[in-house]
């Protein structure tokens, strides 16, 4: 076992002690071992002895290749993070946003690009990846932290939409989005959802920019253009605006993992990638959704799918009507998005809703209902899903359950 190097810290030990504990031999063993596991078998920690001698037990004394490369995994997880804790704790005080050689953790990660600031002017941060792998930048200003947090989104979100869209984003969500035959038709229905809100935010489409729609979005503010390809008429319109951010996005994999700090440590996690489409989708109601409506229904479960949690989506004809996002209560999520719908003239009358989790409640089915909503899509999974479903078989909403939720935090 490893010198108890966090455990030292977290006890309040001078420095001296706690370089220490900082194990040599060990780390070097557990690292030899899992690199040579072709032939070797490491046992990285006491919380795998049960599993191991059992594993043992199983198979005679035998362990196939996949075993001890499953173990190298581990063993490789452990070191990494017992050096990670001795590389925060050197980081000391020169986390302090004062401080010019602030230096984050790379997990790995060589390549570090330092960034004007952080979320906030009065926070510094640094970019660990390589943009240059994702983007061709064509022009502006170079990618602030919270351009790279909107990019992100952005570019997570039409990866779930093979039709033409375009997407408007601010602050991770979607204010305008819509699926048409060409992209400047996508355009202008996704700014017609929410115009306001798209001032200085970011665009992005699957499809070429040519001429017509440089032109239809340079009407606007926005801080970025993400696209796999633009005409040379396109750019010669976008860059116009010396600051404008122009992308060019290349087609490379994202990360399947997603890490971020919590507390004193880090949380993993295997990202979203399962979308919901007609195929997954379980008819609860009297009342089968219409082709056109199944269409809208899975248009509708991806967009809730990128939107921050508790949120509700309204939708119609491949349009993002509005949302609600980032509420504590899903009948506020859903108010938000019917009072914005209304704001600018979007009719709900036979648009659909899709939730992010189940109704508690069958309150929001009944106010949606009431606005016009005729279908819905939703994970199910309340115990009073029945309430809803009667009242909607009542009302002559169809309905439609995933099994899958989709939070977002």
């Amino acid at each position: 076992d490893l010198y108890p190097f966090e455990e030292t810290v977290a006890s309040g030990a001078s420095e001296q002690e706690i370089i220490e504990k900082i194990d040599i031999g060990g780390i070097s063993l557990i690292r030899a071992a899992a690199k040579n596991f072709k032939d070797v078998l490491i046992v990285p920690s006491r919380d795998e002895y049960a599993s191991v001698l059992e594993l043992l037990k199983t198979k005679n004394g035998e362990t196939s290749l996949e075993d001890r490369k499953s173990m190298a995994k581990k063993a490789f997880a452990i070191s990494s993070s017992y050096d990670t804790a001795i590389h925060t704790f050197f980081l000391g005080a020169a986390e302090s946003a004062n401080d010019t050689n602030w230096e984050a953790p790379t997990n790995g990660v060589r390549k570090q690009k330092e960034l004007r600031y952080g979320e906030n002017p009065h926070q510094n941060a640094v970019f660990i990846g390589d943009l240059d792998a994702m983007f061709d930048q064509l022009h502006g200003k170079e990618l602030s932290y919270n351009n790279l947090l909107d990019v992100d989104a952005a570019v997570n979100l039409i990866g779930d939409y093979s039709t033409t869209s375009f997407a408007i984003l601010k602050h991770n969500n979607a204010c305008g989005f819509a699926s048409r035959e060409n992209p400047l038709e996508a355009w202008q229905v996704a700014l017609a959802g929410d115009p306001v809100s798209a001032f200085g935010g970011i665009l992005i489409t699957n499809a070429k920019v040519e001429k017509d729609v440089a032109e239809a979005v340079n009407t606007i503010f926005f801080e970025v253009i993400i696209a796999p390809e633009y005409s040379v008429e396109a750019l010669e319109v976008l860059k116009q605006k010396k600051n404008r951010r122009i992308l060019v996005q290349k087609p490379v994999e994202l990360p399947t993992r997603q890490v971020r700090t919590v507390l004193n440590g880090m949380l993993e996690q295997e990202i979203d990638l399962k979308t919901d489409g007609i195929a997954d989708m379980e008819t609860v109601t009297k009342v089968e959704p219409t082709d056109e409506q199944k269409l809208d229904l899975e248009f509708a479960g991806k967009l809730v799918k990128h939107s921050k949690s508790n949120t509700i989506v309204l939708a119609k004809d491949q349009q993002l009507l509005a949302s609600g996002v980032g509420q504590t209560s899903r009948v506020d999520a859903l108010e938000q998005a019917i009072a914005k719908a209304r704001k600018f003239g979007s009719s709900l009358e036979g648009a659909v809703m899709a939730s992010d989790a189940f109704f508690p409640f069958p309150d929001c089915v009944e106010i949606a209902h009431k606005a016009g909503i005729t279908a819905v899509i939703q994970p199910g999974g309340s115990i009073k899903d029945k309430e809803s479903i009667e009242y909607c078989d009542a009302n002559g909403v169809s309905m439609v359950l995933t099994g899958t939720r989709h939070f977002k935090h």
